[in-house]
């Protein structure tokens, strides 16, 4: 087997994997912005105070 040649599949072989952390990486904390920007959606939703009664004085 060609020493070169195996060097070289290793290499493409470790930047592929550096690539595909970077991309998981990326897409957890895509997941993670979006999952606080619902919550917080959520948070400011919810106001048990408001819709209680109805003023229907004229």
């Amino acid at each position: 087997m060609d020493i070169a040649a195996l060097s070289m599949a290793l290499s493409q072989m470790n930047v592929r994997q550096e690539a595909s952390v970077l991309v998981t990486k990326k897409a957890k904390d895509e997941v993670e912005t979006n999952g606080a920007s619902v919550v917080k959606m959520l948070e400011q939703s919810v106001q048990p105070h408001i819709g209680g009664s109805i003023d229907i004085k004229g």
